[in-house]
């Protein structure tokens, strides 16, 4: 679950970067002055000059002089109704005029020919030329490029800033002449260059004080999407979305370059802007792919490692920069730019991947370990470096899978990763996306699965991101009422939509796909599921039939199921669910919403209002630990202590605990030994694996020192941890622990009454019918002769042993309990037609075992 609402963080000037791509020096225009960021001021980086532009004007920051980032406000994003109001740093569109050229001297270096032939002008109209260099034009490629004309070829290049400009073509260079606003035009007779394909030439561009650059014309292309791409995305059914839409480092016609691809169906115009044309985008003018709404360029030259936003010009007449929403690298926060990016990592999971895909997690074990990657251990600064060290650790406590919170790119450090801007980008703040895949690599050769927390319930509203992406309510519903979420301060998606649900659909199977992760927890489901939803009264529109339930939801979440699970073999999807809402785990052709666990809140609340209580109250809260055997096997469920449980006043597991100290872990070790022997897999939050006492920090991460052996308390806590361990290894060993999770075949009361005494025993049954039986002694008590039933052990001598007990003194208990076998007599009792007379330690909870 996110924390609470935030501010939106402010616009982030980008980081300094060397160009990647010949750019132009652009001379300092006037701007209308920003209002000061909303999240205080951020010092402006600078920008190293390009060597092959040296002797230009210097551009400090990144972004264009006088500005910040030219983004609409939440104010105005918040109101749909308010398209007028004037914003505090956007600014109208107006047609931007280049400088104009110098005149052509007779003779230039660096090996443009003196005496090169000046072609005559193929001028455009006016008012052409103004969309175009406006950046309000829709096909700048029917313009630019070369185009056969009565009379040869006419060949246009846009480049603001620059004093001349040469075609190189097999009959040689010519010079264009320019018409206005940086649109230089020539017309070469005859249409040789139309005879093989699409137009070969080079240019030549020569800026002020500059040698000439040598440079590929990118208008030349065809789109780089096919009509395959186009009709899968206008259904609605691209299921690799990411490899059609975002940047991607390709070679057109024999030239290299980045293909960019976006989604803004009410844009006006779209340009391209980035460290490699000082954030200018008058020279990178993008075409609308007709009704899908995609805009598309390809850019010869520019190379992984590029840094670029796109400038949207919208109907309204605002000019708004944003980061690409499908990009799969981002610049690391507070910069705000999507990064052009290509994988080159070389997986080694073969053998874990081919397992999972034979696996069935409702009867396989499944012990998960939930972290917080930036602060798990706040000196590992690298996903690479936290792969030295994480495999380990997890090994050695026997988890089977690991949680991390979400990963994905986010402005704010203190949502936890819970409010995202960058869906398809790793956050850079630890590393590249190839650095994640070794982290998860690594982990898989370990033997350790990898679930990833997922956020389709809502996105913040930073000027930069999804927020009225084009200027109109694009992923997120027009009608604000549902729109705005009302306990984070964000935007939940137009599930509606096609194209939205094929963005948040196509974004759960690339985080499987491209980064073999095995298990997707879906975030705040009930907040998707539900109209009103932290609403009151009014503040709600009813669905099509006047009820509350979110019917797009929850159409969104079984296809996103269905298809992952059709797509991914062994992947799990885990639905963060508090409500009583019918069928999150039953399959989706039998109307459920597919998913394939669903947290257990339930169980989390009510068995924590139970260990809360001082044991001389219990008595009076018993129906709070067994209630949840009632409804265990409506749903396939993950017992939960999570980050939610250990934050904002909620306290470390072992502080909700009554009593003294001594008291306290005792009460924390048996509810540990509870949990793992109940229906159901388990989940445990960093630092409760080893008792700390502090609530989580995002900042500090967990208390570590306090397993240091001069800590005066290390012993206690690390006797904890060992508990953890024999208690995740016991599990690994007793398929009766998880294999019949999901059925009520595989448990049985044998005692769930002895309320007084503050008891509680079962039996789990594995497949074959190997029983194990959970004891819990929740009182403060020595209990000596305390008889049990104890299942039959058909052709077996009826000795049972102790394999694990919480009150154990490796543990930091007393060391009470029964250390020898104990042979059960044919006295019936709980049900059972044999028993045994037990020694129950005080606060502690015992597994038996046939011997």
């Amino acid at each position: 679950m996110p924390p609470p609402a935030r501010p939106p963080a402010g616009p982030a000037r980008h980081s300094s970067s060397d160009p990647l791509h010949p750019a132009p020096p652009r001379p300092p225009r006037s701007r209308p002055a920003p209002l000061p960021p909303r999240s205080g001021p951020t010092p402006p980086p600078t920008i190293r000059g390009h060597p092959e532009s040296a002797g230009g004007p210097a551009v400090t920051p990144l972004d264009p002089p006088g500005r910040t980032t030219r983004t609409v406000p939440a104010t105005f994003l918040a109101d749909a109704d308010s398209p007028r109001r004037e914003p505090a740093s956007p600014r109208r569109a107006a047609p931007r005029t280049a400088a104009q050229p110098a005149p052509a001297p007779g003779g230039e270096p660096g090996g443009v020919p003196g005496g090169v032939l000046r072609l005559p002008e193929a001028p455009l109209p006016p008012s052409e030329v103004d969309r175009l260099v406006g950046g309000q034009h829709h096909d700048p490629h029917a313009l630019l490029g070369a185009h056969p004309v009565h009379g040869g070829t006419a060949i246009r290049v846009l480049r603001p800033f620059a004093e001349r400009v040469v075609v190189e073509t097999a009959h040689g260079p010519a010079e264009l002449t320019h018409q206005q606003g940086g649109l230089f035009t020539g017309l070469l007779a005859g249409a040789e260059l139309y005879q093989s394909g699409p137009a070969d030439y080079r240019l030549l561009v020569t800026y002020a004080g500059g040698e000439p650059v040598a440079q590929y014309d990118g208008y030349r292309t065809p789109p780089t999407l096919g009509e395959l791409d186009l009709h899968l995305i206008s259904e609605g059914r691209h299921e690799q979305l990411w490899q059609a839409l975002g940047s991607h480092v390709r070679t057109v016609d024999g030239v290299s370059g980045t293909a960019f691809a976006v989604w803004a169906p009410n844009a006006a115009g779209v340009r391209l802007i980035g460290d490699f044309n000082h954030w200018d985008g008058t020279g990178h003018p993008m075409r609308s792919l007709g009704s899908s709404g995609i805009w598309e360029l390809f850019v010869p030259g520019l190379a992984e490692g590029t840094q670029y936003k796109y400038e949207i010009h919208t109907r309204q007449g605002w000019v708004l920069d944003k980061a690409d929403p499908l990009a799969r690298a981002a610049q690391c926060p507070p910069g705000t730019a999507s990064v052009v990016t290509s994988s080159s990592y070389r997986w080694e999971d073969d053998e874990w991947m081919a397992r999972r895909a034979r696996t069935s997690h409702h009867r396989a074990p499944m012990s998960v370990y939930e972290l917080h990657l930036p602060s798990w251990r706040p000196d590992l600064t690298s996903y690479r470096a936290i792969a030295e060290e994480l495999p380990g650790y997890l090994k050695g406590l026997n988890f089977t899978h690991v949680e991390f919170m979400p990963v994905m790119e986010h402005p704010f450090g203190g949502s936890w990763g819970y409010q995202v801007s960058g869906y398809y980008a790793p956050t850079a703040r630890l590393g590249s996306p190839d650095d994640f895949r070794y982290l998860v690599d690594t982990l898989h050769r370990h033997g350790i699965g990898v679930i990833v927390d997922w956020v389709p319930a809502h996105f913040p509203k930073d000027d930069f991101a999804l927020a009225r992406f084009d200027g109109e309510p694009l992923y997120e519903p027009a009608d604000p009422l549902r729109a705005e979420h009302p306990d984070w301060g964000t935007l939940e998606f137009d599930y509606g939509r096609t194209e939205v649900r094929n963005f948040l659909v196509a974004n759960a199977v690339y985080w499987c796909e491209e980064f073999h992760i095995d298990g997707l927890r879906v975030d705040a489901v009930a907040s998707m599921l539900y109209l009103d939803y932290s609403r009151e009264g009014g503040d709600w529109t009813p669905n099509r039939y006047g009820g509350r339930e979110n019917l797009d939801a929850a159409a969104f979440l079984q296809e996103m199921n269905a298809t992952v699970y059709r797509r991914c073999p062994g992947v799990v999807t885990i639905a963060e669910e508090s409500t009583a809402w019918d069928g999150v785990t039953r399959p989706t052709d039998s109307g459920g919403l597919g998913f394939g666990l669903k947290w257990n809140m339930g169980w989390m609340h009510d068995s924590l209002v139970y260990m809360s209580k001082e044991p001389v109250h219990r008595k009076y809260h018993h129906n709070e630990i067994t209630f949840s055997m009632v409804y265990a096997y409506s749903e396939n469920y993950v017992l939960p202590i999570s980050h939610d449980e250990v934050v904002h006043g909620k306290q470390a597991l072992v502080a909700k605990m009554p009593g003294d100290w001594w008291q306290q872990r005792a009460n924390h070790r048996a509810y540990l030994g509870f949990m793992w022997a109940h229906p159901g897999k388990q989940l445990l939050f960093m630092g409760q694996e080893f008792a700390q006492g502090a609530e989580w920090d995002h900042e500090s991460g967990p208390q570590w020192w306090v397993l240091d052996e001069q800590w005066p308390a290390a012993g206690d806590h690390l006797g904890v941890r060992r508990l953890v361990r024999d208690l995740n290894r016991q599990y690994l060993d007793a398929p009766a622990l998880w294999e019949q999770d999901t059925t009520p075949d595989g448990f049985r009361w044998l005692d769930g009454g002895a309320a007084e005494d503050n008891l509680l025993s079962f039996v789990r049954y594995a497949a074959d019918g190997t029983p194990l039986v959970a004891v819990c002694n929740f009182s403060p008590v020595v209990r000596h002769g305390h008889r049990v039933g104890l299942p039959a052990l058909d052709g077996r001598e009826q000795l049972w042993e102790e394999v694990l007990n919480t009150d154990a003194e490796t543990y930091g208990g007393a060391g009470i309990g029964n250390s020898r076998p104990v042979k059960a007599e044919p006295v019936q009792w709980n049900g059972q037609p044999r028993s045994a007379e037990l020694v129950l330690p005080p606060l502690a909870t015992l597994w038996l075992r046939p011997a």
